[in-house]
């Protein structure tokens, strides 16, 4: 399985028409701050299933002018739920940690409960499959990863917990934007490849 990972800016090259990449993407998963109009492009023009979570400057999609956003969505948001796609158990976790009022900003234990809604769901997986988990999709870095000093952009302890515990194979991120390319954008923390996907990341992962 091809997964192709999406954050925080417009990348031109998945904006433009033309020939699918080959091998083609299966998968195309949204690490938030994207305006809902690009990530169906995307997911339309290359005709693989989109699934996601809102960064901190996304708006509600209740607030969209199209009613048919917030159910569209529904359909494919991550937030705490773990979805099996094609053999492939990928759970999410949106929003950044909270520094204004915005409606994606969550404090630690706001992100805590999160987790704790999905921890039956991980749990059968790994009494079924062998494995909780094998990718992590959030809009915020784990502290310590990739994160930066500022209140606004300081990863989430849960996450480090989080990786700590259910060892997922990647986990996919934005929030921290690269403008120089010397910046550290993988890293491994225990048995998990922390990914930054600022803009557009390609991922190959053997499903099962």
């Amino acid at each position: 399985m091809r997964i192709l990972a999406l954050s925080d800016v417009v990348a031109d090259r998945e904006y433009q028409p033309g020939a699918r990449p080959d091998p083609p993407i299966s998968l195309v998963l949204s690490c938030g701050d994207l305006p809902y109009e690009y990530l169906d492009y995307v997911a339309t023009r290359l005709g693989a299933p989109l699934y996601g979570v809102h960064g901190n400057h996304d708006m509600p999609p209740e607030r969209s002018d199209d009613p048919e956003t917030r159910v569209w969505w529904n359909g494919i948001d991550l937030h705490a739920r773990i979805r099996n796609i094609e053999g492939v158990l990928v759970a999410g976790l949106a929003g950044s940690p909270r520094y204004s009022d915005g409606p994606y900003q969550f404090s630690e234990s706001d992100l805590r409960w999160a987790v704790l809604r999905m921890i039956p769901t991980l749990v059968f997986n790994k009494l079924r499959r062998g494995r909780w988990l094998d990718v992590l999709v959030t809009h915020a870095p784990p502290r310590g990863i990739h994160d930066h000093p500022d209140r606004a952009h300081r990863g989430f302890e849960t996450l480090r917990w989080f990786l700590w515990v259910f060892r997922p194979r990647y986990h996919l991120h934005g929030h921290c934007h690269v403008y120089d390319g010397r910046t550290v954008t993988r890293t491994r923390f225990h048995d998990t490849v922390v990914l930054n996907a600022y803009g557009a990341r390609e991922l190959d992962l053997d499903a099962g």
